[in-house]
């Protein structure tokens, strides 16, 4: 009688798993639709409000009084100078961290087990704490001042850890198959790394390079902290004051006349794009890395 009853408590069991299984289904989706509704009214509301301003003037002109006169044409150069100089200060170093901490390195030990549980503590911490970092060390201390200078070797400081984790990654991906074989051809270590593990670890590379850019063009926090201000002017070398497309949006969306609201809704817009933009270009290299490696 026992094993008679057994199918029927067995049953009972998959049928409450069965209905378990499909709330917490139902449950995701409500979840995702919630969060892709909320985020359909927010791009909804900011191109009712800054597609009308998007012109050759709002990106010609400079920040007014006047919201009707006012631009992003200091910030949009700004945020070109502070993005790109940390980019190339950032990518090298950060490539190259990864290859050795991956690929050079003949044995852990604890100096290269410092650098690695610190990089993976650094990729956590808030942005605030770059731009304090940046203040003491290059305004202050360097005596860069309130520099792009500053404001790009703080932006790359914040992009350093998840360029090196993320090329890491990548590079863990290729198959030690593809080094061993290199090697056993005669090939030297740098050889098998440039010519084998990088080609196929690139993907994954520029993935990381553009998740990275694009966290540091939506940045604030560390370049308010440094001292970037509103600017009427474009910056012609890395010593001078700046500002960027994020400052520039929480100024004006600080202030109480809807024109300015507009604007920030504007330039938000032309920050969308941009991001938007750079992930297409991700897209596309990764997708040609892929070939070159197949």
């Amino acid at each position: 009688m026992h094993m008679g009853s057994q199918p029927s408590f067995v049953g009972g069991i998959s049928n409450s798993r069965k209905v378990k299984n499909r709330l917490f289904g139902w449950f995701c989706f409500a979840s995702i639709a919630v969060a892709v509704l909320i985020l359909i009214y927010l791009l909804a509301s900011i191109v009712i409000d800054g597609a009308p301003r998007l012109s050759a003037q709002f990106f010609g002109s400079f920040p007014s009084r006047l919201p009707a006169r006012a631009g992003i044409k200091a910030a949009l150069f700004g945020t070109i100078w502070v993005v790109g100089l940390s980019t190339l200060i950032a990518v090298p170093i950060g490539v190259a961290a990864a290859i050795y901490l991956e690929e050079l390195k003949v044995r852990n030990n604890r100096f290269t087990d410092f650098i690695q549980v610190n990089i993976a503590n650094l990729a956590g911490v808030p942005s605030i704490v770059y731009g304090l970092l940046g203040l003491a060390l290059f305004v202050r201390w360097l005596a860069f001042d309130r520099s792009i200078l500053s404001g790009a070797l703080t932006m790359a400081l914040l992009i350093l850890p998840m360029i090196i984790l993320i090329s890491q990654e990548a590079l863990k991906a290729v198959p030690n198959s593809y080094r061993d074989a290199s090697l056993a051809l005669g090939a030297t270590k740098w050889q098998t790394i440039r010519r084998q593990v990088l080609p196929n670890a690139a993907p994954g590379i520029f993935t990381g390079i553009i998740l990275a850019v694009s966290r540091a063009i939506g940045e604030t926090a560390p370049l308010i902290t440094i001292g970037a201000a509103t600017a009427w002017f474009v910056p012609s070398k890395v010593s001078d004051s700046f500002t960027v497309l994020p400052i520039q949006i929480f100024d004006w969306s600080s202030r109480a006349q809807k024109g300015f609201h507009e604007n920030a809704a504007a330039a938000i817009l032309v920050l969308l794009i941009v991001l938007v933009a750079l992930n297409g270009v991700a897209i596309v290299l990764r997708a040609k890395a892929q070939k070159k490696a197949a």
